[in-house]
């Protein structure tokens, strides 16, 4: 993706918090520990997320987070990132971008979890609520979801691709044979909520607990599997 050369970095936050957001300009900014693939995020003060795409194709889940996780919040067991104010390009940094509310915890990737069997189930009544959400109106999935929730037909020429490279590393036929296999299936009930990107770095725990659900970024109406 085409991230135009822009530098994100502390300075261009400041800026742009002082201009847009001056009631918070006050506050410390500070990168966070590890920032994503998608977005580069900085604290604002303790309370305080901001989240900026790192590249224009980032740019379409700004709008669909502010609409969607608001209403989405209110059906879940779990609390979510909720969307406090939506910024707009300014000095040199071309694309819109979001302030959240901080939700405290350590992700499961790097957490010590209490009883993985409990997680695993908090998890899934997360998932069940999720998809127990209304969609009317809901994103189908498209490039603002990197087409998760779709035909897995998009992904083809990559995964055969992927596939190919490590013929010398993995079972290639059973690899394809898989894949074609997963491929031929297709979601026969009517589009539910995907979050699009349940993996262990969005999901938060505290006191060994699963905690909050993050980074919606991928989120759709479609196939769930």
């Amino acid at each position: 993706m085409d991230s135009q050369h822009v530098v994100i970095d502390v300075s261009l936050v400041r800026r742009l918090i002082a201009s847009q957001f001056p009631q918070w300009k006050e506050l410390s900014i500070d990168p966070v520990a590890t920032s994503e693939w998608d977005n580069r995020t900085f604290h604002l003060g303790k309370d305080i997320l901001i989240r900026l795409p790192s590249a224009a194709d980032y740019e379409l889940q700004v709008e669909k987070e502010h609409q969607w996780l608001p209403q989405l919040a209110l059906g879940l067991p779990l609390p979510i990132p909720v969307p406090l104010a939506m910024g707009k390009p300014e000095y040199g940094y071309p694309w819109k971008w979001s302030i959240y509310r901080w939700l405290d915890g350590e992700t499961a990737a790097s957490a010590k979890i209490g009883d993985l069997v409990e997680l695993a189930i908090d998890l899934a009544d997360f998932l069940t609520a999720l998809q127990r959400i209304d969609v009317t109106g809901g994103p189908l999935p498209g490039l603002h979801s990197l087409f998760r929730g779709g035909s897995l037909s998009v992904y083809d020429n990559e995964t055969r691709r992927s596939i190919a490279a490590l013929k010398d590393k993995i079972d290639a036929a059973s690899a394809t044979e898989v894949w074609e296999a997963a491929r031929s299936t297709s979601w026969k009930h009517p589009p539910i909520w995907v979050h699009g990107d349940i993996s262990a770095g969005n999901l938060l725990v505290c006191d060994g607990k699963l905690s909050a659900v993050i980074d919606f970024g991928q989120l759709a109406i479609g196939d769930p599997e």
